[in-house]
């Protein structure tokens, strides 16, 4: 019996918050040399996830170092502005929990202030029960430790729980923790797969 879907939000219930084409289209934007930008995002964006460092620090260190023609405030409008419903996953999962009654536990990495904008702007804490983010337990998947900590806080047994990530290897990690888990690729295969586990919905 599932107890707890643990469930990543970036390409699952949102878009991406700043990914790979979200730099790329910040470069092109406000004509950054995408290469150091690369190579500076690199060195911070782990700090940033883990809490470790402000959206402030993060910005000063990898775009503000040098005189801009572009205020703080418009490049963080821009990445906020990355972010998107992808509507038929928050509604399945909407109806899955209403049906089931399971806990839905987010379990994501992402920075303070962009998770905050996520949450608040597409009402994530209305569906989600509890967030497990890496800005707030300063750790990221695929550590183990992360985890573990949301399965303990579910007070589940990990075969009681649910992984779902759109990435494989997270996926890897928790399945070798005794974890139930699979990799989301599209609406459809989820909905499919979720089944398999007894939480069908027409």
């Amino acid at each position: 019996m599932i107890k707890t879907v643990l469930l990543d939000i970036g390409n699952v219930l949102l878009s991406n918050g700043w990914d790979t084409a979200s730099r790329k289209l910040a470069a092109k934007t406000f004509n950054l040399d995408l290469e150091e930008f690369a190579e500076r995002h690199g060195y911070l964006s782990a700090l940033y996830e883990e809490g470790k460092i402000t959206l402030n620090d993060y910005l000063d260190k990898v775009i503000f170092y040098e005189e801009r023609n572009f205020s703080k405030t418009d490049f963080k409008n821009f990445i906020f502005s990355q972010s998107k419903s992808i509507p038929e996953m928050i509604e399945l999962f909407k109806n899955l929990k209403l049906k089931y009654k399971f806990k839905l536990v987010a379990l994501n990495n992402e920075g303070l202030e962009l998770s905050n904008y996520r949450v608040t702007t597409f009402k994530l804490d209305e569906l989600v029960d509890f967030f497990v983010t890496s800005c707030f337990v300063n750790m990221r998947k695929p550590d183990e430790n992360i985890y573990k900590l949301a399965v303990n806080m579910s007070f589940s047994k990990p075969e009681q729980c649910i992984f779902i990530d759109d990435r494989y290897f997270n996926v890897e990690t928790a399945a070798n923790l005794g974890i139930n888990a699979f990799q989301h690729k599209d609406y459809k295969t989820t909905k499919e797969k979720l089944a398999r586990y007894g939480l069908a919905i027409e």
